[in-house]
């Protein structure tokens, strides 16, 4: 289900004192299937940006074709967007309400009308997912888990309605190492074994490096930067211009570029560094 962003602009508050634009001319189009990463420094319009996508918000200027169809058209069923772009905003354990964890990753398919059986297939399969199988956890209380723990819930509860995009607001916010490491992990299965679009917001260059296929990087509501990490990530004094930085193993590898070494590559993590050290030294 590809996405075309054509001219698009966003103006908040306009017409009062407080106008300010938020997106300026973006064209963007993100292909079917793709696992894409989304960088920007806080007011960069990367949260405006991802809203538009499943229009919780309608653009000033410009148009969003999803599958073929203006998102912004009259005729356009929200209902039925919302359930193929699923968006997980920051923190969405603070959306978690039912008494159990199957009732909760369950009443998003209950809304589609699905039947109790179709409904059980679609929350045990997206549980699993996310790395829940058994029956131990269908009964437990949302909020006796850990912090990690309710948001691969929350993950679940979108995963249930079978979207074809799924869009990640900052999925790590907030978490410990390990928490981080498990929410990465599953998006990264999630995407080999669904196939769906991924849309990845982040700020950490090092977590965008590692997984995602292309990189978008925004600054004051534009689009500053657009390609594979590999190549975004040579841009390190222009990205450091807009606050951001780069992976530290790509400003350890430049540092070895400036002292003389042949580096042939521009590894993103630790192993491709490693292995380039290691030609080097041969």
């Amino acid at each position: 289900m590809p996405i075309e962003i054509n001219n698009l602009s966003y103006i908040y508050a306009k017409g009062t004192p407080f106008e300010q634009k938020a997106l300026n001319n973006i064209c963007l189009k993100i292909e079917d299937g793709e696992f894409v990463g989304l960088i920007g420094h806080t007011g960069s319009g990367k949260s405006t940006l991802i809203q538009h996508i499943n229009r919780l918000i309608k653009p000033s200027e410009g148009t969003i074709i999803v599958d073929g169809e203006d998102i912004n058209g009259d005729k356009i069923n929200l209902k039925k967007l919302r359930q193929k772009i699923g968006l997980v905003f920051q923190y969405p354990e603070h959306q978690l309400f039912e008494m159990t964890v199957y009732k909760d990753v369950a009443f998003g398919p209950q809304n589609m009308g699905l039947s109790k059986e179709e409904i059980d297939i679609r929350v045990r399969k997206a549980l699993d997912i996310v790395g829940f199988s058994g029956e131990d956890i269908y009964e437990k209380s949302p909020f006796e888990l850990s912090g990690g723990q309710k948001r691969r819930v929350a993950i679940a509860g979108v995963l249930a309605m079978e979207p074809k995009v799924l869009i990640l607001d900052e999925p790590t916010a907030g978490l410990d190492p390990k928490g981080r490491d498990e929410i990465f992990a599953e998006i990264k299965k999630i995407h080999e074994q669904s196939k769906i679009t991924i849309i990845l917001v982040s700020h950490s260059m090092e977590d965008i490096a590692r997984y995602v296929q292309r990189l978008i990087v925004m600054d004051k509501g534009t689009v500053a930067f657009e390609g594979e990490p590999k190549n975004v990530f040579t841009h390190i004094k222009e990205l450091e211009n807009i606050g951001l930085g780069v992976p530290q193993v790509t400003y350890l590898m430049q540092a070895l570029k400036d002292k003389g070494f042949n580096i042939m590559d521009n590894p993103m993590n630790i192993n491709e560094a490693y292995e380039e050290i290691i030609r080097l030294l041969k």
